[in-house]
């Protein structure tokens, strides 16, 4: 697998729902209520796509506070490219271009099933963190 990696590459909206329903193994959302490149465009530093020709099959979102603190949000891979290094290649370059921003720190949120890749691939140091539903 040729896979090309892009800083802000161009996605579409139909193609990031596919993935995003095959990585998190959810429905398609397409409610015609908002749009994944309107939201990147309006709230993200940036996002790396990983492109197997033109099949979109990795993305990652990066999300800022516009001063020091970057996180990955929307860590993606496709089924049939995963266990190649795609996911480690895409927190990377999520890390270069908050790097390249300026930020201090690239934080994220993460299971004890994804532990080993976050920590043991890409670096990361385990922190505590909390969450709170809100609804």
């Amino acid at each position: 697998m040729a896979v090309d990696y892009e800083w802000r590459g161009a996605c579409t909206d139909s193609e990031l729902n596919q993935l995003h329903a095959e990585a998190f193994e959810t429905r398609i959302v397409d409610d015609g209520g908002w749009s994944w490149t309107d939201l990147l465009d309006r709230h993200s530093l940036g996002w790396v796509v990983a492109r197997d020709g033109d099949d979109l099959v990795g993305f990652v979102n990066v999300v800022w506070d516009g001063r020091a603190h970057a996180w990955l949000q929307d860590t993606m891979v496709a089924t049939k490219a995963r266990r190649g290094g795609i996911g480690t290649r895409l927190v990377a370059l999520a890390r270069d271009g908050a790097l390249g921003a300026g930020c201090h720190w690239l934080h994220a949120d993460y299971g004890e099933h994804l532990a080993r890749f976050y920590e043991d691939n890409c670096g990361f140091a385990p922190t505590h963190a909390g969450l709170m539903a809100l609804t």
